[in-house]
This record gives C-alpha cells, structure tokens and sequence, in this order.
C-alpha cells in the first residue's frame, strides 16, 4: 500500500508567494527573489511530505499563477497578441503578460479571458485556440521541477495536466473547428515532454484528466482512447496514474476501466458510489491499482479513520493490499496550509478546532491511516487513532452545533416567502418612477480599494490596539471620501466602498452564529489572490444587523442612491468550508434567512437598491448534468428567500463572476433579480450572447472593465463594448459598470479607469440623443 498526495498549496503557510509576487509586479522585488521564494515554497513542500512518510510526492503542482497558464506555456500555446512580448520578455514576464495583462510605453495588451477550475473558486487562465493551432515544446517545468526536487534526494511523481482536459477547458477563437481535433497536434510536443521526463528518471508520472468528471462526447472518449493507447505505447515502462476528481467517472467508467494505465485514481469523497461501480465491472482488471482519494483535499474536516478503515478493507479483499493506494481526494491545492498556526481561541475555539484537519493534518492522516491498515500497533498510531474517534463522537454530540429555533424556522417557510409581490414589468415601472436614472446609469460593484491604511485599521482595531469609536471615525471618513468621489465623477449609483470588510463572505462569517474564523486558512483564488474562507460548523442565524449602520451613513450623506452591499446566501456556502453532517441546501436556506432579515433592515434604514452578489452560483453546479436540476432548484429558492421580503420599489441587485451561463440562464432567470451585473470585459462580450438569445427580460450590467488586470481601459474600448452590448440588448436595460469589486486595485488606476467609464456612458447618452 502506498500513499499518494496529488498536490500541495503553493501560496505559502502566510502567502509568502503572493507578497513577494506583487513586489515583483510592482518593481520593487526581483526576479531573483521571486524565483528563490518559489524554490524555498517547493522544498518546504517536498520535505514536509518526504519527512510525514508519504510515497507518492508531487512535483509541477506549484504555479507562480495558475497550472493551466504553466500548461499553455509549456505547450507553447502562445495567443498572437503576445508575440513581440515573447521576442522581447523573459518567460516570466511574458506569463504574467499573459495573467495580468500589460500595459507600459512599449506594449498594451489584455489578459486572457479567466474562468473557474471546474466546481471550485480556483480560476484558470483559459488557452485560446485557433484552426491548425501551433505547438511548441517551449517551457520545461515539469522538467525542471523534477530535477530540482531530485537534487535534494527526493524523488518525485511528476503531475502533468493531460492534453485533452487541456484542450477541452480551452475556447476556440474561430468559428469553424473543433478543439479537440487540436489534438493530432499537440501529441508530438506532449510526448516530448513526456521523453524529457523519462530521461531525467521520472517513473510515475500522474495525468490530471479532471474532464473525465464531465458529460464527455463519444469524440471526446475517443481522444482520450488515442491518448492513453499511443502514450502506452510509446512509454510501456513509465508507471501513468490516471487522475480525475471532483465527481464520477459516470459515463466515462467504461472507456476509463479499458485505458492501458498503471493506476487509476477515484475520487471517493465526492462520489463515494463509484468504488462498487468500479469493483463490480466487468472489464474491470483486478491487478490494476486503485488510488483511493478518501482524505478531503476540498474541506478541513478530520477523516474518520473507522469508516476508512472500513473501505480500505473492502477493497483490499477484492484486488489485493498491493494494489491499494490510500490518496487525498484531489490536490491539497483548496486546503490551508497548517491547522498548528491556529491559535487564536476567541475566533476558532478549541471545540471546533478539534473537529478540523488542514493540509499538513491532511498529510499526517494519509500516512496514520496507512499505518493503521498494514497493522501497525505503536503507541503513537493507536493514540492518533483514539484522538480521531474522540473527536468524531464529540462532534456528533455537540450542542453548539444545533439550534432548534433555526430549524423550526426553515420548517415554517412557504413558497410566498420566496416570490416578490410583482412581477418585473410592474416592478421596473415603478423603480425607474422612484429612482429617476439616466439611460445607461452608471455604478460599481461594490468594494473600493482597500489601502495599506485601511488594512492597518482594522488589524489594530482586532488587536485592541485601536479603540472601537476611533476605528469607527476613521471608517466613516473612509466612507465619505469614496462617496464624494464617486459624486465628483458623476457615477448615478454609489456604493459605500466596504472598507470595514475583509473578505466579501469572511466578513458575514464574522457576523453570523454558526460560524468560526481562521488566522491563516487561506487559500488560493487566483494569482495571488488568497481568500480565508470562514468555518461552517453549526446551524446559522444573525444575533445582530451586519451591514446597516455603514450602509445608512453612506446614504445619510448623499442626495444619491447608494446601494446596500451583500453577499448572498449560495457564494456564502459555496465560499465556506461547510460542515459534512446535513444537506447543504439546508444550511444554504438557513444562510438566506440570515441575509433576508438583513435585507429588510437595509429597506427600513433607507436604502432604495439593495445587491446580493453571488458570484458563486454557477460554481456551485454539479459536473454532470444529471445532478443540476436539484441544485438548481435549492439555489435559486434560497436566493429568492434571501431577496423577496422587500416592496416593489426596492431595486434588487446581483452580481456573477467568471462563468459560462449557457447551461444555467433560464434558472439566472428565475432568480427575478431587477438588475445583474456580470463579467464580460475580457471575452469581449461574448457572454453576453446567452442572455440575448434567451431574451433576457430584466436588467443587465455587463462588464466594461477587467478589474484583474492593472490596464486602464480606453474610453474608446469601453465605448465599443457598450456599442457592442447596445445592439444586442434593449438601452432602457442596460447598466454600466466594471467587472468585479475594485478592492485588489490600487485608487490611481481605479480613478482613471472609472472616469472613462463615466465618460463613456455620457458618450452613448448624447448618442441616443442624435439618434432621436
């Protein structure tokens, strides 16, 4: 039996990469230094796992961004826009271009388009295709991160993201072919690759196939087939370990059990039932090893080492000890770094903190578990085994995890408590007669820069080293400069900026019963954006009012409508590390509760325009199209629970991140917000394209500006997008506004770039006169 890690965080213990990364950007660290704190990253990684006993440790699941931007480099799949770069740049510098966009004296190119991994708040960089597209073996990482790790005697199993999965999360630029067949090309560099890594003595290497979680064609199958076969083929020594996650192979599972692969590995914390599925087929061979992913690389719950126990010895029986691999469930990648740094009691208690495993536990349980299904019976491990069953029976009979009161609540619900009194016709009559907009309004998504200063005030004020009614002054003197601002430069709706959050869902987390926080469990959203997701452990309701106070003293101080700023209760689930022990769209309803009576203190207090962002809905979808109705079905109630206890005069707002919508649009409908904004900016509204042809009938906001890239955006490019946008959809709906929140931006670039947008929208206005 061996022990397989899929990969590790990457961002550091304190985000240690993410700091040195924006000096970098910034020009204030060097290249030296950035590259010398990803080499000291890798060990400390490399090192934790070789000393903890794991067998299988992986090499190339560290990314100074994101794997697949790596992939797209090492493929040498280059878009057209950055090839002066590439002649000019180092390979650094051009992979951050590619990131982040660029934007100096020489060059002015935009980032490529992001989009989330999967179902995860991760987001990948998506490669951009064309007909007969070029590959080159241009970067050697894998390689060289092999051989770094292996200077240090430690040999490592290279992670490597398969070529079909790669072409399959990537977007053809031109009309008129199918990515896949894109195939035929880029075998020869992959297996190019694959010769580099066999030279340099690599013998396992671990192919993540994650699209063989999805509803595939039988094209797809078929390139999957052509892959495995010729890689067999050409490489019968090297050790390959099939590697999908996130849920079953479903469909997939008899061309998958065919594959000529060493290993294969089963994600069984996602989809359990696949094991029998997978034992009892007949195709399947019994001296093929099976990587069983039964420790959660997606949540920090301890794994119950009886029930795992239990499964290794179900398997055992049929294919043999040998042929058992005991794996994390996915790469580690969505767990914090270290539970041993939490020390803070008053955040994260000891009773819940017992209950949690982060990624170094995680490691720790992998090799215990082991240990425990080969016999061993020191001291050590029998103790670690009862320390795990304490803590399970503790959890089962805790009584702060469960409040009677919220559940009688959810039990009194009805389906009136989650539909508006009108419908949207009624309703945007009647809010245009109260909030008096211009055509094309103009407003923010929510969040303002958030300083160095603004971020020291609330550390101090969290280490009492800031009394409450001085941080309070100088937040209400943050508030109102962001106000005048926004008056200054003419936008229509103003937002009070959220310079007292920390995190849009970390925040609320602070706020709502049912929750605990964490000092360091961050992990890594994109780049070097880390997010600290907020603890779910128990039933959820609000003690107090979260948003109102600040959200009416920003109204109190303008004649303009300034919105009220939530997040809603899908992103909140979804952005937690939710508990295991019932339903999750239980615990969503019970967070919609908590957000609605927010919304109607918000509407008393005077807020005529109220957002509920959940950026989150389309990550929480299912991969296999067989599971979406049902969650579909609980999320767009919970978020109806959360919006409709307001009059018809209040505007509703909402806001989505990075998605594909096309699969999701009638239920984005059935949301019935009166306004959504969503990202469109870097696919230069081709998302858009969903919402016109099902006739979207509310109102839509369309990102005119990436916010995840430091470029200004023109007046002249944010004019052709809303050009762009106006002639697919009606003008009396539409809104302009950026991307995203602007909290990651520095005030300079977000000054610049919001006065063009203004600017722009006062363009198409005078343009709609002339027209008339």
């Amino acid at each position: 039996m061996k022990t397989n890690v899929l990969g590790y965080p990457r961002i550091g213990a304190k985000r240690e990469l993410k700091k040195v990364s924006e000096k970098y950007w910034k020009g204030t660290a060097t290249k030296t230094e950035l590259v010398e704190m990803g080499k000291q990253l890798k060990l400390y990684n490399w090192k934790l796992m070789q000393k903890a006993g794991v067998d299988l440790i992986p090499s190339n699941d560290f990314s100074f961004y994101d794997q697949v931007l790596d992939a797209t480099l090492t493929y040498g799949c280059i878009p057209a826009r950055y090839q002066k770069i590439k002649e000019k740049e180092s390979k650094l510098n051009l992979y951050f271009a590619m990131a982040r966009g660029l934007q100096n004296n020489e060059f002015d190119v935009t980032a490529m388009e992001m989009t989330k991994w999967f179902d995860t708040n991760y987001h990948y960089l998506v490669p951009e295709f064309t007909a007969n597209q070029d590959f080159e073996l241009f970067s050697l990482k894998p390689v060289e991160e092999f051989k770094e790790a292996l200077a240090h005697n430690i040999t490592t199993k290279p992670v490597v993201l398969s070529p079909v999965t790669y072409l399959l999360l990537g977007k053809e630029k031109e009309e008129g072919f199918n990515k896949i067949d894109l195939l035929n090309n880029l075998l020869p560099v992959f297996f190019e690759l694959i010769t580099e890594l066999v030279a340099a003595g690599a013998t396992h290497v671990q192919l993540d196939e994650p699209c063989l979680a999805l509803n595939l064609t039988a094209k797809d199958r078929q390139a999957v087939t052509k892959l495995y076969t010729q890689l067999a083929g050409k490489f019968p020594d090297l050790k390959i370990i099939l590697t999908s996650y996130f849920d079953c192979y479903g469909d997939n599972l008899e061309t998958v059990l065919q594959l000529p692969v060493y290993a294969l590995h089963l994600d069984l914390v996602r989809c359990s039932l696949q094991l029998d599925d997978v034992l009892n087929a007949t195709n399947f061979k019994n001296d093929k090893i099976l990587s069983l992913g039964l420790v959660d690389g997606r949540n920090i719950w301890k794994n119950n080492f009886e029930d795992t126990i239990a499964t290794l010895k179900k398997v055992e029986e049929k294919i043999g000890k040998e042929n058992v691999w005991l794996a994390t469930s996915c790469s580690l990648l969505h767990s914090p770094y270290d539970l041993d740094l939490e020390q803070n009691e008053e955040t994260l208690p000891a009773s819940v903190k017992q209950w949690l495993a982060f990624a170094k536990q995680k490691v720790d349980e992998l090799v215990t578990i082991k240990k425990l299904a080969i016999g061993d019976t020191s001291k050590e491990v029998v103790a670690k085994l009862l320390s795990n069953t304490k803590a399970h029976k503790a959890k089962k009979e805790s009584l702060v995890i469960h409040n009677a009161a919220v559940k009688a609540r959810i039990g009194l619900l009805t389906a009136n408590d989650s539909e508006r009194n009108a419908e949207f016709s009624t309703r945007q009559k009647i809010q245009k007669n109260k909030l008096k907009l211009p055509v094309y309004p103009t407003t923010t998504i929510g969040s303002f820069p958030q300083t160095k200063e603004v971020r020291s005030w609330r550390s101090k004020f969290k280490k009492k080293e800031l009394s409450l009614d001085a941080y309070n002054t100088l937040i209400q003197k943050e508030i109102e400069e962001t106000i005048r601002f926004q008056e200054k430069i003419g936008l229509d709706v103003l937002v009070h900026g959220e310079c007292e959050r920390n995190d849009m869902v970390e925040y609320f987390g602070e706020k709502l019963d049912g929750f605990a926080i964490s000092s360091f469990g961050w992990v890594q959203s994109y780049g070097s954006r880390a997010v600290k997701p907020p603890i779910l452990f128990g039933d959820v309701s609000r003690p107090v009012a979260m948003t109102v106070n600040w959200s009416a003293y920003a109204q109190s101080l303008s004649s303009k409508v300034v919105k009220g700023m939530l997040t809603g209760p899908v992103t909140i689930l979804q952005w937690s590390f939710v508990r295991n022990d019932q339903p999750r769209s239980e615990t969503c309803k019970q967070i919609a509760l908590a957000i609605r009576d927010e919304v109607v203190d918000l509407e008393k207090a005077g807020l005529q325009a109220i957002q509920v962002d959940e950026p989150a809905i389309r990550e929480g979808l299912p991969l296999r199209k067989e599971y979406r109705d049902a969650y579909l079905t609980w999320a767009v109630e919970s978020f109806k629970i959360a919006t409709s206890g307001v009059a018809d005069k209040t505007q509703i707002h909402t806001h989505m991140c990075y998605s594909e919508f096309n699969d999701i649009i009638e239920h984005i409908t059935k949301l019935d917000a009166d306004v959504i904004t969503i990202e469109t900016s870097r696919s230069k509204m081709d998302l858009l394209n969903v919402f016109v042809d099902y006739k979207y009938p509310n109102e839509i906001g369309p990102g005119v500006y990436d916010i995840h890239s430091p470029r200004v955006p023109t007046l002249q490019e944010i004019e052709d997008l809303l050009e762009k946008a106006s002639k697919l959809l009606p003008v009396d709906n539409i809104w302009v506004n950026p991307d995203c929140g602007l909290k990651t931006r520095d005030w300079p670039e977000t000054k610049a770039a919001l006065e063009n947008l203004v600017a722009a929208a006062k363009t198409m206005r005078s343009k709609l006169k002339t027209a008339y």
